[in-house]
Parts: C-alpha cells; sequence; structure tokens
C-alpha cells in the first residue's frame, strides 16, 4: 500500500497534516479558555494524533477508492489554504479545513473518463471514513467519561478531540459548494447526499453536548 504513495505525496500530507493540526489546536486552546503551556503542548500532541488519523483517512479514503477504479490519485496540499486555515484559527476561532485536494489523474487520453457516478463515490468516500472514525473516538469519550470533556482526563480529552475534528471535516467537506465533495455527492446522488450530509452535521451538533451541559 505505502509503495502508492509518492514522495512528493507524502511530504504533501505531513506539511498539511501538520498545519491543520495546528490549526485545531488554535480552537481547543481557545475554547479551553487558556492554558499553561503544559497544557498547551498536550492540546497539540492530541490535535496532531487526532486529526492526523481523520485527515490522512480522508485523503486516502479518496485515493484508494480512485484506485479501485482504476485512475491514478494523489493528493496534493495548497500552501495558500494551510496559511488561511491557521491564521482563521489564531485570529477568528474558526477553521476552514480546506489543506489541499486528492487529484484524480483519469483516462481520456486513453479514451476513457471518470463518470459521475465514480466521482460521487469516490467523494462519498471520505467524509463516510470520517463519520466511522467517530464511532472509536465516540467510544474514548463515554469510556473516559462524557462530563469530563475538552479539559477532563486525557482519555476523554482525546474522545471528545477526535469526535470533534472528523466530525467537522466530515460535515465541511459535504457542503455542496466549489470544489468540496458534497457537491460531487450531489451531483451523483441527492438521497446519498441528504444521509450523508445530515448524518455529519448531526454528528458534529453532538459531538459538542458535552459542551452545553
Amino acid at each position: 500500500m505505502f509503495e502508492r504513495i509518492s514522495r512528493r505525496e507524502r511530504f504533501d500530507l505531513f506539511v498539511a497534516w501538520v498545519a491543520i493540526s495546528l490549526a485545531f489546536a488554535i480552537i481547543f486552546i481557545r475554547d479551553a479558555g487558556g492554558l499553561n503551556l503544559i497544557l498547551a503542548l498536550l492540546f497539540i500532541g492530541i490535535s496532531l494524533v487526532t486529526v492526523g488519523i481523520g485527515f490522512i483517512a480522508h485523503e486516502m479514503a479518496h485515493k484508494f477508492t480512485a484506485m479501485r477504479y482504476g485512475y491514478w490519485a494523489e493528493f496534493r496540499k495548497d500552501n495558500m489554504m494551510l496559511l488561511v486555515a491557521v491564521a482563521l484559527a489564531a485570529l477568528v476561532g474558526v477553521v476552514f479545513a480546506a489543506p489541499g485536494a486528492t487529484v484524480i489523474y483519469d483516462n481520456r487520453a486513453f479514451g476513457g473518463g471518470i463518470s459521475r457516478e465514480q466521482n460521487g463515490k469516490i467523494s462519498a468516500a471520505g467524509p463516510i471514513t470520517n463519520l466511522l472514525l467517530c464511532i472509536p473516538f465516540g467510544g474514548l469519550l463515554l469510556y473516559g467519561g462524557v462530563a469530563s470533556g475538552i479539559t477532563g482526563n486525557l482519555v476523554s480529552m482525546i474522545g471528545m478531540m477526535g469526535l470533534q475534528v472528523n466530525a467537522m471535516i466530515a460535515a465541511f467537506n459535504m457542503l455542496p459548494v466549489s470544489v468540496l465533495d458534497g457537491k460531487k455527492v450531489l451531483a451523483w446522488n441527492a438521497g446519498v447526499f441528504v444521509i450523508i450530509i445530515v448524518a455529519a452535521f448531526g454528528t458534529l451538533l453532538l459531538s459538542f453536548y458535552p459542551a452545553l451541559v
């Protein structure tokens, strides 16, 4: 599997992973109301793990689903959007998670081309993967204690951050705008689009419930 990830793609994934992890860490630190250096470093460390799992799994789901259809696909970072993500997190407290995209190289030169159905399924694979990842992170949150929330024990912190990160990635990418996954899923199948976007935003709202009680 790893031989299918080029050296450039690994580099792009690494840079995007670190940048988006930092953006999410800034948000969690802000939401916790200011922390000392040790706790801030802990938040960054947990963010690197949870965002790394969610982000890389999302992009690899796109990549390997595309490859199942016979297309080559690689993630490419967007340096400007990475800077915007970190800046918005620091200045406004919002994560705009558009670090780049998995580029699909179709076969038009050889008489082929990606179909609307294939494009929709490839696009849906990313958000669905994030929603599936919400299950084990939600389990960790329940095990560690929902009431502990983002400033509780380590298990509940990992569970909470992992749940929220994956729900955010899924919900954001399912917006039916621009080059986001949601637009391509909607173009393929409106029913599937509704199911995924409702599940994504429902999970996202539920992930913030512990902070509201």
